[in-house]
């Protein structure tokens, strides 16, 4: 089955690296227009530049996903480029500061917050009259095995609080939204070969750890391998196409099994 995104216009935040730049280059392999918006020019313009040597369009556009202004903005310059908005990944996020609560300061705290679970309202806040301008759309947010389906990884309560949020939107907007036929789903992932990980602040968290025994292999169906970014934008590319068009409000794991043992 192959998935078709010829005339749609979409956006991915977060889609300078990762997980965000797979999900932009599958679309434009599907046939879709991509904006992608993200804090870091040069590395969008790696991704930009091997979606145009397939053939497909996009444009770039520097956005922090914690301004109002600057999200407004860049969803208004997509829309200016290409008319209209189809499609919306909201990707952009960080793993923050994993420490124990008594030591996560208020800062820290708010900074994962923010982004995650703040940046993800903004994106969809300013999308939505956009997509209803265009008769509808659908809308992916890229979640966590944390803070939905496993609680175990110590000193990642900012974080998981704020994946656990997102899945809570999505449902809510999933009714809210279907008026207007907008859909809306939420990509859990486990663990995958991205960046994220190094950028991961660790503080002091083998006091609170609890030690358990799990199965050989924490990723069981691939012995302990993490997953491939482009396994994950497979999935997206699926829930944002029409051949998904009655699934809403639906939250999907994509860890190999992983949560099933965390």
């Amino acid at each position: 089955m192959e998935i078709e995104l010829k005339d749609k216009v979409g956006i991915v935040t977060g889609g300078s690296e990762g997980i965000g730049a797979e999900i932009a280059r599958m679309m434009a392999r599907c046939g879709a227009r991509v904006g992608i918006v993200s804090r870091d020019l040069n590395e969008m313009a790696g991704v930009a530049q091997k979606i145009a040597s397939m053939g497909g369009e996009c444009i770039c556009v520097k956005a922090d996903v914690t301004s109002d202004e600057q999200v407004e903005s860049a969803i208004n310059r997509v829309c200016d480029k290409w008319g209209r908005l189809d499609l919306l990944v909201a990707n952009a996020g960080i793993n923050g500061t994993w420490a124990p609560i008594d030591e996560l300061t208020p800062e820290e705290w708010q900074k994962t917050i923010d982004m995650n679970l703040g940046g993800t309202y903004r994106t969809i806040h300013f999308a939505v009259p956009k997509m209803r301008a265009a008769g509808g759309g659908s809308i992916v947010i890229i979640s966590s095995i944390n803070g939905t389906r496993t609680f175990s990884n110590e000193g990642a309560s900012a974080y998981g609080c704020s994946k656990g949020g997102q899945l809570a939107l999505g449902q809510m907007l999933a009714l809210e939204l279907s008026r207007s036929n907008i859909r809306i789903n939420v990509v859990c992932p486990g663990a995958f070969t991205t960046g994220i990980h190094d950028k991961t602040e660790r503080r002091n968290l083998d006091d609170i750890s609890i030690p358990a025994e799990y199965p050989e292999g924490k990723v069981p169906i691939t012995h302990g391998e993490m997953g491939d970014p482009e396994e994950v934008a497979n999935l997206v590319t699926f829930l944002l196409s029409d051949t998904a068009k009655h699934i809403t409000g639906s939250p999907v794991w994509i860890d190999g099994g992983q949560s099933l043992l965390l």
